[in-house]
């Protein structure tokens, strides 16, 4: 079996050590081995950015257009592969996988075209004579860090615009997916980058993570993952003057009112809190429900849930995956025990230790609870794992204000046929992202990505707002 390396200066590097990346859907099928790269070796890597910075932030937008395209266009014809090798490293189903692969094509592509449109304002002064001229110029090395759940999807869009911008990337990935990093680092080193414009460090965040937040050659850093863990990188960044960007956790609701639509309602339930295993950031994993149509909301929850069939990720016919590896089934399995302890009705949740062929894996069914109040653990507190929790209020007001009653601010959901309350939602719900009679989850690349409170900081992901974090203006004067 061939170690996948690291890329640093345009060289493939060993690491220091081995990381044996398995299938959480059957832990005996080893994916391959993939090198771990030491601190020294992440400080190469943004040594290497640094030096390509300067030509590269002068290439032509022709050039950054042709790379990005080639780039999309790569991921589109391996497509089947690369689903197949995220389905099989991450346990997200084959179908999801095959949408998160074809996301990540369409991002590049995207990029691909926001190359060629830099934009820039040339305005008079208010002196006579005095011309104004407003650009954007790239920011420098980037750092970016991203998680587990989304392998291929979030890096691709935090590398495209920062490479579209004519940034520098030294990129780590999350130690637990390395497979679908690897390949999109592959891809993007044949697609003819100059060598340094972008590295690959695959290690732990106490010494890879660490450099990029340390180190002053580091423009910028982009990261998505836990709250403790942004928080961290935050006051490094600040404390030294380096942009940031933040995505971090959700305790995202969901409101059904009275006048749903049952069959709507839940799909969307199921698909927000269920699918990918809950975990997503924008999975809704409270999910708040008006008392005219709580018993048979629940009712038909508990009669879906009996459908789903949890089972390995890339077999036909599977709803649900496993979970990632076994400390996040570990953490899924205490959260289960702390709502049982705090009076909650539990439905499903049941752990297995193989799936319906015995392979060995992390699976967990589906767990819905009932009877909850707004102070349990279960109501406060990220998951991330396929853990729901449903509460009952008597109107749209407390349904509102209970949504809105987080730290967290990322996606809000609502299914309802009414106008009125739809509209009233879209303005008051406390979060980046609204949706109505939709999953929470599931969102296109166009458009700007973030939320509101402690789940994100910084300015938006995704579109043409990527600009906003991969860029910094420059206002010039020019005496005509």
């Amino acid at each position: 079996m061939t170690m996948k390396q690291n890329l640093i200066g345009g060289q493939w590097t060993e690491g220091v050590r081995t990381y044996q990346n398995t299938n959480p859907s059957d832990t005996r099928d080893v994916i391959g081995d993939y090198a771990v790269a030491s601190r020294e070796q992440a400080l190469e890597a943004v040594a290497a950015a640094h030096a390509a910075f300067p030509a590269w932030s002068l290439s032509t937008p022709q050039q950054r257009f042709d790379i990005l395209d080639a780039v999309g266009n790569e991921i589109i014809t391996r497509k089947a592969e690369l689903s197949d090798l995220l389905a099989r490293e991450e346990g997200k189903t084959l179908p999801e996988a095959i949408g998160e692969v074809g996301r990540a094509a369409a991002i590049f592509k995207f990029f691909a075209g926001e190359a060629l449109r830099p934009g820039g304002e040339v305005l008079p002064s208010v002196r006579p004579g005095v011309g104004v001229e407003i650009t954007r110029e790239p920011l420098g090395v980037i750092g970016l860090i991203t998680p587990w759940n989304f392998p291929i999807a979030i890096p691709a869009w935090k590398i495209a615009p920062a490479l579209a911008y004519g940034n520098t990337v030294v990129f780590k990935p999350a130690e637990v997916v390395p497979g679908s990093a690897w390949a999109l680092a592959d891809i993007l080193h044949r697609a003819g980058l100059p060598a340094g414009a972008f590295n690959l460090v695959m290690g732990r965040g106490s010494e890879v993570g660490a450099v990029l937040l340390e180190d002053e050659r580091i423009a910028g850093v982009s990261f998505t993952g836990s709250v403790g863990t942004g928080q961290r990188v935050a006051a490094a960044c600040v404390g030294r003057g380096a942009k940031v960007q933040l995505e971090m956790g959700g305790k995202n609701p969901f409101v059904v009112l009275d006048d749903a639509d049952l069959n709507v309602a839940v799909g969307a339930a199921i698909n927000s809190g269920f699918f990918s295993t809950g975990q997503r950031c924008t999975a809704s994993s409270r999910v708040i429900v008006t008392e005219g149509i709580h018993d048979r909301f629940v009712a038909a929850m508990i009669e879906k849930m009996k459908t789903l069939k949890v089972d390995d990720a890339r077999k036909a016919g599977t709803d649900i995956g496993p979970v990632v590896d076994d400390r996040q089934l570990a953490q899924d399995l205490e959260y289960i025990a702390i709502g049982q302890k705090e009076g909650a009705k539990l439905h499903g949740g049941e752990a297995l230790a193989t799936n319906a062929d015995g392979a060995p894996g992390f699976y967990l069914r589906p767990a819905l609870f009932t009877e909850t109040t707004p102070e349990m653990r279960i109501n406060r507190e990220e998951i991330f794992g396929p853990v729901v929790s449903i509460q009952r209020v008597k109107g749209y007001d407390e349904a509102l204000a209970l949504a809105n009653d987080t730290p967290f601010g990322l996606a809000s959901g609502i299914a309802t046929t009414s106008l009125k309350h739809a509209t009233h939602f879209k303005r008051h719900a406390q979060a980046g992202m609204v949706m109505v009679n939709l999953p929470t989850a599931g969102v296109d690349y166009h458009v700007p990505f973030g939320g509101r409170k402690g789940s994100s900081y910084g300015s938006r992901e995704q579109g043409r707002y990527a600009a906003e974090f991969y860029t910094t203006v420059k206002t010039a004067y020019i005496q005509t």
